[in-house]
Formats: C-alpha cells, structure tokens, sequence
C-alpha cells in the first residue's frame, strides 16, 4: 500500500489547503468554539473539506481521520490497516493570533506507526515531508539539518508557545547539561524543529491529540528522531481507544 502512495500528491494537496487558509488568513475572520472549548475557524473547515475531498478521489479505499469529523467507532477503526490522520490547521490559536506558527498536517498510519508525514507552514512557506525509507526533507533539503556535538554542553530546547505546563517547565530545568537554550514554538513545528536539528529535544508534559503530532512525527522518525512516551519510553502509538497522546518527549 505504502508503495503505491505518491509524496508529492499530498504535499500538493498541503499546499493547496495552506493556500485557501492564507486567504482566509489575510482578512478578518470569525473564531467559533467547539464543545471542548477550542478555537474553529472557517479556514479550519475549509482546508478540511479540500484535504479529505483530494484524499478520498485519490485513495478512496483509506479511511480518513480529522479531527474536525465526527471520530469513527473504536469497534471499527480498530480494524485498519492504513487510514489518514489530519490535523487541517495545527495550532489554531496561533492562527488566530497571526503569528504565522501554524501548520496543516496530513500522515498516513500503518496500524499504529506513522509511516508518511506532509507538515506545510503556508505563512512562513515552510514544507516538511517524509514517507518511510525514503527519508525526510525540509524545503528539498534532507534532513537532518544540524547536529549537535557537544549536548552534554548545550541543549536546544523547543516548547509549546500556548500551552507551556508546569510539569514541562520543570522537566526542562531537570536537563542534564551545562546550559540550556529553551525558544518556544506553535502548532507541530516543534517537532519538525527535532528534525531538522534547530532543537535536540521537544517535552510535551501536557495534553494533544494523535492528529496533532501524527505527521510531524513520520518526519522526526525518518529523520532518525524519535517521539517517545513519557511514561514508558517506548515509541508513540496511534490509532488508540482514546485518541488523546500520553505525554512525550521527541529526541
């Protein structure tokens, strides 16, 4: 299946959603709130609507999960094989604050492993992609970018911009090293920051959502990264009962 899947239709798919979302982006907008209280905007359902549309022409026999659809049944998604895992915009409240930080985020999952990752940033112009054996590349560059040396000197450290916890913070200042540059971060660019080698590690001690890290996380693996659990130091899984991630840190 992975095989037969073309890197380039999705990252052409990416572009054209960031491309509605720009300009939706560059005028006044209306911010709705959904049950759980976060932000929806109409950029958010209209790159949706262009990414599951594409999809599903293309590849009408992979299910598709979004988080702005109505999530299918555990009873049945249990049972794929590959399905999408979509995030229309990723940091939605960055969006909000036109701070550029946002991104569209489409990966393939193979049962519970991220095998394909399209991460585009249209405000900043930046493209992430990987497909698995194929490596990962940022701007046609592969990646990594950089390579610290001398971690146990310095440690780069990324953390959320709007969602900074306590406990994140506390692990940061328990790193092991003589110093530490902490720069805060929106939506997944963070973990494409562990990829491309800007940061050397990303904690999230707070809640997210698989469709948020989904397919930066193909990028950080392929890019020889990993997003590890938090509690269990085991790679990440998806395609869970409860879609909510443990916490994690990519490194």
């Amino acid at each position: 299946m992975l095989r037969n899947i073309e890197l380039e239709k999705i990252v052409t798919i990416a572009k054209e959603a960031g491309d509605a979302i720009l300009k939706i982006y560059k005028k006044d907008f209306t911010v709705e709130y959904k049950d759980d209280k976060s932000p929806l905007t109409e950029a958010d359902t209209k790159a949706n609507e262009i990414i599951c549309t594409k999809l599903e022409k293309l590849y009408p026999n992979i299910p598709i999960m979004s988080e702005e659809n109505k999530q299918t049944d555990y009873t049945v998604r249990k049972n794929w094989k590959y399905y999408w895992c979509i995030d229309p915009i990723d940091g939605t409240k960055e969006f909000i604050k036109k701070n550029g930080e946002f991104t569209v985020n489409i990966a393939l999952i193979h049962k519970d492993t991220p095998v394909l990752g399209v991460v585009y940033a249209p405000a900043i112009d930046e493209m992430y992609k990987a497909k698995k054996g194929e490596g990962a590349f940022k701007n046609g560059e592969k990646l990594p970018l950089k390579i610290n040396q001398h971690p146990e000197k310095k440690l780069h450290v990324v953390a959320s911009k709007s969602h900074l916890s306590q406990e994140t913070q506390e692990f940061i200042d328990n790193l092991e090293t003589k110093e530490i540059e902490q720069v805060s971060k929106g939506s997944s660019l963070k973990l494409c920051m562990v990829a491309t080698g800007e940061a050397d590690i990303y904690p999230r001690l707070a809640p997210t959502m698989e469709w948020d890290t989904a397919a930066a996380d193909a990028i950080v693996r392929e890019a020889g990264k990993m997003n590890y659990s938090y509690e269990t130091n085991q790679p990440m899984i998806y395609n869970k009962k409860n879609l909510f991630n443990p916490w994690f840190v990519v490194k």
